[in-house]
């Protein structure tokens, strides 16, 4: 077992693309690990149940973008990662991820919220410094130790402030609303960033009763002088009645309609990748939260595709 084969590697690939790596600007790669989880395990299914949902996507054409992934996307399938211990899963993470990011706009498929962390590392290798990021999760992710451990899937965001992975004043979280301390809670805006929490963001889901959260998000990224933007998409940002599968859900949240809109509206900014983590099938319906995670992923790409289009004429 030390090349970590486990059974539940993903099989198929996101939009039925080829597996393997191809001569494409993007790709897709699995994250199969949840060993970190404080609730309910079950995370590592995730990049085969988002990879199975996508296939309803067809054509992939985006009714907004008017574009499709299809053609520019590389499926690497889900990286070879221990699944029993953090610190070997981010070991023999990191590599990989360096390999993959040197030659493509990654999007990767969780997975628990503790591979964020290598993710940062290698993005900072690849780009000389911090990067900004948009945070969408019912959780500030912001302790400083996860109940008696050093490191986890509720520490990456304090872990990474204080190894110098992020721009503090261009990072960006929304919907936030569990239970917490307030210094948890308000860390990142203690650090000079922005949380927006799920009661903040009540009620505005179209583009135009959005518009003064835009607003900020991209002030921010423009003071900070337009740096490269990482997505980290946890899909318990979403109400347990968008996404009941994942390990830690938590009423009050946002809409897949918000989240959409921020996604589609953001398209121009500097973005650098893109990870969306916590999906748990055992426990969905209906398989409502791999295909919510589906749509999230095809919707990111599409807004890349089409500004590089945009940007060529």
């Amino acid at each position: 077992m030390s090349n970590h084969e486990f059974a539940f590697r993903s099989s198929g690939t996101y939009l039925n693309v080829e597996r393997g790596e191809r001569d494409t600007p993007y790709c897709i790669a699995g994250l199969a690990f949840d060993g970190a989880v404080t609730n309910r395990p079950g995370a590592r299914l995730g990049p085969q149940a988002i990879r199975l949902a996508s296939q309803m996507l067809c054509d992939a054409t985006h009714p907004h973008f008017d574009t499709t992934p299809i053609g520019q996307l590389s499926d690497a399938g889900d990286l070879l990662l221990p699944n029993t211990g953090i610190g070997p899963m981010r070991e023999a993470l990191m590599p990989q991820a360096l390999a993959l990011l040197q030659k493509y706009h990654m999007i990767w498929l969780g997975g628990d919220h503790s591979v964020t962390l290598p993710l940062l590392r290698a993005l900072n290798k690849i780009h000389g410094g911090p990067v900004a990021v948009v945070h969408f999760d019912a959780h500030c992710d912001t302790w400083t130790n996860h109940f008696g451990e050093p490191s986890g899937h509720g520490t990456w965001v304090y872990e990474a402030m204080e190894e110098g992975l992020l721009i503090p004043q261009a990072s960006i979280q929304l919907g936030i609303r569990s239970s917490g301390e307030r210094a948890a809670r308000e860390y990142v805006n203690t650090v000079g960033g922005r949380v927006f929490t799920a009661r903040e963001l009540r009620g505005l889901e179209s583009p135009a009763q959005l518009a003064p959260v835009l607003a900020e998000i991209r002030a921010r990224m423009a003071a900070a002088g337009h740096p490269p933007v990482y997505m980290t998409l946890d899909i318990d940002c979403l109400d347990p009645a968008f996404a009941p599968g994942t390990g830690t859900p938590e009423p009050g949240g946002m809409t897949s309609a918000q989240v959409l809109s921020i996604i589609e509206e953001l398209a121009e900014l500097n973005w650098c990748g893109m990870d969306c983590v916590e999906v748990a099938p055992p426990y969905d319906h209906a398989e409502l939260t791999s295909n919510a995670a589906s749509t999230f992923v095809w919707t990111y790409l599409c807004a890349r595709i089409a500004q590089q289009s945009k940007a060529e004429k």
